[in-house]
């Protein structure tokens, strides 16, 4: 059901702390369960099902898929992403084959990096190279167009997504709180930058992205957000997004996971602890701060930021007063990933591997695609829509020329 709503700041704060404590619970008990064997089982929401839309319209068209295999770790949380630009496209499996297509789909090169891919794809094709990260902490950079390995680095930790490739810099966020700026052309560091790793945080981080030109925007586990200059790594502000509160570690988690979005000189942000903020970026001041927990990046218009919540719902605000727009619990607990702009749509994704697309006016759902497997995240360029689930179904649609 899709509501029209201004909630109270009450209902919506004590609603976010039992949402993110029910997760948080649910990993403690699931770690203690292996320790004890004592058989607690913690409440599980099972998801909602899928109502059939009315009046269905077509929306998006298949373009190609390929299955690469679900290979090694499977259990793990990772969110492989399909590498696209301009028109070069380059998969991951999780078992560490990378594989490169043309813009039809076919086939163009394979190549096996002989462990576990955790974090990738980033594909620059002005340089034509493509970037992955593996389990033990290795930063491999290929040719996109042929297959053929350029340079290895290993780093001190693994790295969860991909890389920043931007101004002749390779840009990692590892797991032990260093954030990495390679050189391009030969994967030498030229810096590293320290952040503060918490005693407790969730399984995931946020991909880098760009503040400005010059400038990259980093969110790391402790709910901050950094600003580094890309070429020499140089800290220019550091901000808090997350709050965690209460008197446990695990209460206290804070993590930004979603990649800060920075559009029309505005910068949108959400954590696990409960906080979406709106910054100008002009004036350095607040718009609005609003309760909503989150480990997936937002989605904004022109009129709107959109959410999708630890508990399923779907959230437009305003973008310039954090006004709630509308909210749709039609996916409750169906563990949906982030929220994308399609064209004039709204796309989210979910645990069965349905793609649902929102009018953003009404938040009704007027369409659905669907593909194999569990999805974390969608990726749009241009028309183009992107998935690869948790299967290792890669799939890709395009709105009508």
């Amino acid at each position: 059901m899709t509501r029209f709503v201004q909630a109270s700041q009450t209902t919506k704060h004590s609603t976010i702390k039992k949402t993110v404590m029910q997760v948080a619970v649910v990993a403690l008990m699931a770690t203690a369960a292996v320790g004890c064997n004592r058989g607690i089982k913690p409440v599980v929401n099972d998801p909602v099902k899928l109502v059939q839309i009315a009046q269905p319209i077509s929306v998006l068209q298949p373009v190609f898929s390929v299955d690469t295999g679900k290979g090694a770790g499977k259990k793990d949380p990772l969110d492989l992403q399909v590498g696209y630009d301009n028109g070069q496209i380059v998969v991951a499996s999780r078992g560490g084959n990378l594989s490169g297509f043309d813009s039809t789909g076919q086939r163009l090169w394979s190549f096996d990096v002989g462990e576990e891919i955790t974090g990738g794809v980033a594909l620059d094709a002005f340089s034509q190279t493509a970037i992955v990260s593996t389990r033990s902490g290795q930063v491999i950079a290929f040719d996109s167009t042929t297959g053929a390995k350029r340079w290895q680095k290993q780093l001190s930790a693994s790295v969860l997504t991909p890389a920043l490739v931007t101004s002749n810099r390779v840009i990692l966020s590892a797991t032990d709180g260093f954030l990495h700026g390679l050189s391009l052309q030969n994967g030498q560091s030229v810096w590293q930058f320290s952040t503060r790793v918490p005693t407790i945080s969730v399984r995931g981080a946020a991909e880098p992205t760009l503040l400005d030109d010059k400038t990259a925007l980093l969110a790391t586990a402790d709910g901050r957000l950094h600003a580094i200059t890309v070429d020499d790594g140089l800290p220019q502000w550091s901000r808090r997004i997350g709050i965690g509160t209460g008197s446990s570690e695990v209460e206290r988690m804070s993590d930004v996971d979603g990649m800060p979005i920075v559009d029309n000189n505005q910068l949108f942000a959400i954590s696990y602890s409960g906080q979406l903020l709106g910054i100008d970026l002009a004036s350095r001041e607040v718009m609005f701060v609003n309760e909503l927990a989150s480990l997936k990046s937002l989605a904004v218009n022109n009129q709107q930021v959109i959410a999708t919540s630890l508990e399923g719902k779907v959230v437009a605000y305003n973008r310039s007063t954090g006004e709630i727009l509308w909210e749709s619990d039609e996916l409750a607990y169906r563990q949906l990933t982030n929220p994308v702009m399609i064209g004039n749509y709204i796309a989210v994704g979910d645990l069965e591997g349905v793609v649902h697309l929102f009018n953003p006016a009404s938040g009704a759902i007027v369409s659905r695609v669907e593909t194999k497997g569990a999805l974390s995240s969608l990726k749009v360029v241009g028309n183009r829509l992107m998935t690869q689930s948790k299967a290792g179904q890669v799939a890709i649609w395009q709105l009508p020329r």
